[in-house]
């Protein structure tokens, strides 16, 4: 039987990707995109709820879906107003998790990071380990979550600064073996492809896939 999707983040490195994969499965009869600004799309399973994120809750009786995926986050960079970032990355993947949940979805997949720690003294770090922690106590069948180390990507900011990382980490990445393969650069397709095939196994649980293990998913 079709599934109904649930995507937040859907403008970002894997949030795009990830939704043209959605898209194109045979799993989904839709996909419900909720985002600040419209998504450039015909495809006539996407259906978008074009809200700000403050609002959510005057919108609860339409985030209804079977999974959930959220990809959404920030960057010190581009959101260095702490409180700001702090609802981005945790405030609203939470706010959507529990009124989903409520509606009945059964499964939560997130995108975190590597080194995501709720005790941490780094404040990204920190920030992801707490949305990490609070999703496991929302009750979803199966909550999936993914902690990609460095993503390779076509980012439109940071060219420079992305080219140079991407071609350190070609020389570096076959020397990271054994437990240091998590470290190891992934590209934001196999973070995509490892979601919507772990959607759709029926899993019941609560799963923490570190880099590698995403890179193994998502051949």
């Amino acid at each position: 039987m079709s599934k109904k999707a649930i995507l937040i983040g859907a403008t970002g490195l894997i949030g795009a990707d990830l939704l043209g994969k959605l898209l194109a499965s045979s799993a989904y009869s839709e996909v419900l995109v909720i985002t600040r600004k419209e998504v450039k799309n015909t495809n006539t399973k996407l259906k978008q709820l074009i809200i700000d994120f403050e609002d959510l809750n005057k919108h609860a009786d339409k985030i209804t879906g079977d999974d959930v995926f959220c990809c959404i986050g920030t960057t010190a960079k581009k959101t260095p107003d702490k409180a700001l970032y702090k609802k981005i990355d945790y405030q609203y993947p939470f706010d959507v998790a529990k009124i989903a949940f409520a509606n009945g979805a059964k499964s939560y997949h997130l995108v975190s990071s590597m080194g995501a720690d709720a005790n941490s003294s780094i404040f990204y770090s920190r920030t992801k380990g707490e949305i990490e922690r609070d999703l496991k106590l929302v009750g979803f069948e199966s909550l999936n979550i993914y902690q990609p180390s460095l993503l390779v990507g076509d980012r439109k900011e940071d060219r420079f600064l992305e080219g140079f990382m991407f071609g350190l980490m070609k020389v570096i990445n076959p020397l990271l073996i054994g437990r240091l393969k998590k470290y190891r650069s992934i590209k934001i397709e196999k973070v995509a492809s490892a979601m919507l095939s772990q959607a759709n196994k029926n899993l019941k649980g609560i799963f923490t896939y570190p880099s590698d293990e995403i890179e193994e998913l998502g051949r």
